[in-house]
C-alpha cells in the first residue's frame, strides 16, 4: 500500500515509517520538523515537507495515489496545553479536520490515528479499559478526545474506516539500532532521564513523593516504541478487512519513578542525580493499562520490558 505518514519524522513516527518499509509499503512521510528530525526518516522513506493546515502542503503530500494515512502530528506537552489552549486547538483539532478534509478530497479513506490515554484523566479504577470513563484532566488529552469523536462522525457520514490508538507512555528506541532519535526538548519521564544520564541536563526533577505507592513516586505504565510500531500494522490491517478499531496500547505494568531512575543506572553504570520537588497538579499516583481488547482483536501485547526501553535509549544518548 501507499501510505501517508503525517509526523512520520518524529519520535513514535519514524519508528512506524521504518516498519513500514520493512513490509515493502511505499512510504510518504509529511512532517513540518518542528519537532522532528529529517534524519530521523528511513531512507526507503519520500518527506514531504509542510503543514497539515496548508492546503496546498497537503496537495503535495497526497500527490499520487494514496491508500491509507498515519496521523501523528499533534502538539503533545499536556502543561503547555493548559497555558495554550488556542495553539493546541489550531495544531490538534483544526490541524486534523484539515488532514481529514483532504483525505475525503483524494477519495483515502483509512486512517491510523495516535490517540492518547490522557483521554481517561484520572483513574476511577484499575487497570484502565476503554470502558473507562473519558474525562481529559488537561487540554492536550481534550484535543484528543475531540478528534476521536470528529472520527466517529466522519465515519458515519463520509464511510472513514478509523484506528483510535490510545497510548499509554512511549519510551525506548529501535532495537535494530538504525534510527538515533533523541526528542527535542522532552517532558516525559524516560528521555529527560537519559539527558542527565549523558550529562545534557544537571538533575531529573522528581514531581512528589509522598502518594500511596511503593516508594511514595508515581507509577506509570510504559510501552517500547517497537511494540507501538508492530500495533500500528496490525491497526491498519485490521481497519482495511474489519472495520473501524479503538484499544489501549500499554504494557499492563507500572513502574514508579524511583524504579525506572533505579533501572537506569544499572543500564548507564552510573548514578543519575534527582530531587525530589511538588506534586504536579492532576497527576494521579498510579495509572496501569488494560490491553486485553487489543490482544483480543489484534493478538497485540508488549513484548518488550523497562530493560530494554532504557538500554535502547541508552544506545542513542550514550
Amino acid at each position: 500500500m501507499k501510505c501517508l505518514v503525517v509526523g512520520g519524522a518524529g519520535y513514535i513516527g519514524s519508528h512506524v515509517t521504518k516498519k513500514l518499509c520493512e513490509l515493502g509499503h511505499e512510504v510518504v512521510v509529511f512532517d513540518n520538523l518542528r519537532t522532528g528530525s529529517e534524519e530521523n526518516v528511513d531512507s526507503r522513506a519520500k518527506l514531504v515537507e509542510g503543514n497539515i493546515l496548508n492546503e496546498e502542503d497537503l496537495e503535495k503530500a497526497f500527490s499520487g495515489k494514496v491508500d491509507c494515512v498515519f496521523h501523528f502530528a499533534a502538539l503533545k506537552a499536556a502543561g503547555e496545553s493548559m497555558k495554550k489552549p488556542e495553539e493546541y486547538s489550531k495544531n490538534n483539532i483544526c490541524g486534523t479536520i484539515s488532514l481529514l478534509n483532504a483525505m475525503l478530497k483524494h477519495s483515502v479513506n483509512k486512517i491510523v490515528f495516535s490517540s492518547s490515554a490522557a483521554v481517561y484523566g484520572s483513574p476511577k479504577y484499575l487497570p484502565i479499559d476503554e470502558k473507562h470513563p473519558l474525562k481529559p484532566d488537561n487540554f492536550y488529552g481534550y484535543t484528543k478526545l475531540a478528534i476521536e469523536q470528529v472520527l466517529e462522525w466522519y465515519s458515519k457520514l463520509k464511510g472513514l474506516r478509523y484506528a483510535a490508538l490510545r497510548y499509554f507512555n512511549a519510551a525506548g528506541n529501535d532495537s535494530s539500532g538504525v534510527l538515533k532519535v533523541m526528542e527535542k526538548n522532552p517532558a516525559n519521564l524516560m528521555p529527560v532521564v537519559m539527558e542527565v544520564a549523558s550529562g545534557r541536563r544537571e538533575i531529573v526533577e522528581v514531581f512528589g513523593n509522598d502518594y500511596d505507592t511503593n516508594d511514595g513516586t508515581g507509577i506509570r505504565d510504559y510501552i517500547h516504541v517497537d511494540d507501538l510500531a508492530d500495533a500500528h500494522v496490525m491497526a491498519l490491517d485490521y481497519i482495511v478487512k474489519k472495520g473501524n478499531l479503538v484499544v489501549n496500547l500499554g504494557s499492563e505494568k507500572g513502574y514508579s519513578v524511583l524504579e525506572v531512575i533505579k533501572e537506569a543506572e544499572r543500564v548507564v553504570g552510573r548514578k543519575i542525580p534527582f530531587r525530589i520537588v511538588g506534586r504536579r497538579k492532576g497527576d494521579p499516583a498510579k495509572v496501569v493499562a488494560s490491553s486485553r481488547l487489543a490482544f483480543e482483536l489484534l493478538g497485540w501485547k508488549a513484548k518488550l520490558g523497562l530493560k530494554e526501553m532504557l538500554e535502547t535509549m541508552w544506545d542513542v544518548y550514550k
